[in-house]
């Protein structure tokens, strides 16, 4: 176990390292000078002699990675030249609204897609199924930001359940911001949801082919003992997986809903940064979203292992 806990840990190193190998090279050493990018073409010689001074680019390409890296690892991200505050103030404060967004996203999506996957497989070319199957395609077929915007002419323009965008700060109470988050939520959860039912209905249908299934059926298990001792844990591996993806993907992903709904998170911060040039603010968000990617393929990992012990042998073979 320990053994496979440090080979993982170690490809989490090295994927990070290689994260941050790309967004360097890709924001401060092709082609182009970052410090003429952030003040524009019409910049003055002196101001943009001052900002390259100010950033270190007058150092070599080594020595500012490696500067970058020791800052980010000491949890000093650099400042930000539009807003005149520590970058790490800034991604703190937009978290507080993209991450609960993704859990909440991510906990609808597995609540609906869950039940209706082993739904679907358990009355498999049924109409049961057949409808399942329709509505997650329906999820696939609508983009998040189209849906969102429907979203907001029923419930807040015709209805006025709630309001078309703006997030109600937690120092208000859970209520006013949960509320905020709600409608959100719900057009990030569609397309997931329609993904995951899926990965749950072939997954959930792969296990009922098995041996031991049919062997359980034979000795005269009845059809919910069989799929509650025998199915669904063993259907958990795939869709663990997926589910992983998903949740790094919702918070990664989270840029056009944020917009739509004009809340304060991550995702409108990086759009932000990059129509005001701020090359810091963008180099260590796509730093951190890349991280967090990481970070939760890892978690899987983790999660395979509780699930499913075999791994751990096969992992080093």
């Amino acid at each position: 176990m320990l053994s496979y806990l440090a080979h993982r840990a170690f490809n989490l190193a090295a994927a990070l390292l290689a994260a941050s190998l790309l967004v360097f090279v890709i924001l401060s050493v092709l082609p182009g000078d970052p410090a003429e990018i952030m003040l524009g073409v019409g910049a003055t010689p002196e101001s943009l002699a001052a900002l390259r001074a100010e950033l270190g680019l007058n150092e070599s390409a080594v020595i500012r990675y490696f500067d970058w890296i020791g800052g980010v690892l000491h949890g000093d991200f650099g400042q930000s030249m539009t807003y005149g505050v520590p970058v790490a103030e800034l991604v703190l404060e937009r978290l507080q609204v993209t991450v609960p967004l993704a859990i909440i996203a991510f906990l609808m999506a597995v609540a609906v897609a869950l039940p209706f996957g082993v739904f679907a497989a358990v009355n498999r070319n049924r109409p049961g199924d057949y409808l399942v199957m329709g509505f997650s395609q329906l999820g696939l077929a609508v983009p998040n930001f189209w849906f969102g915007i429907l979203l907001i002419l029923i419930f807040a323009v015709q209805l006025h359940w709630f309001q078309a965008g703006g997030f109600a700060p937690w120092a208000d109470g859970w209520g006013p911001a949960l509320k905020s988050l709600l409608l959100p939520a719900v057009a990030l959860a569609l397309s997931e949801a329609a993904i995951l039912s899926r990965v749950v209905r072939s997954a959930t249908l792969d296990v009922y082919r098995e041996d031991y299934v049919r062997t359980a059926r034979a000795k005269g298990l009845s059809k919910p003992a069989v799929l509650f001792r025998h199915v669904l844990r063993n259907m958990l591996l795939p869709v663990v997986t997926i589910m992983g993806l998903q949740f790094a993907f919702l918070i990664a992903g989270a840029v056009v809903v944020e917009n739509v709904f004009y809340l304060p998170g991550l995702g409108r911060l990086i759009l932000q940064a990059i129509f005001q040039r701020d090359l810091v603010v963008v180099q260590n968000i796509i730093l951190l979203l890349a991280g967090l990617v990481v970070l939760v393929n890892f978690i899987v990992d983790l999660a395979y292992a509780l699930i499913d012990p075999r791994p751990h042998g096969e992992a080093h073979r």
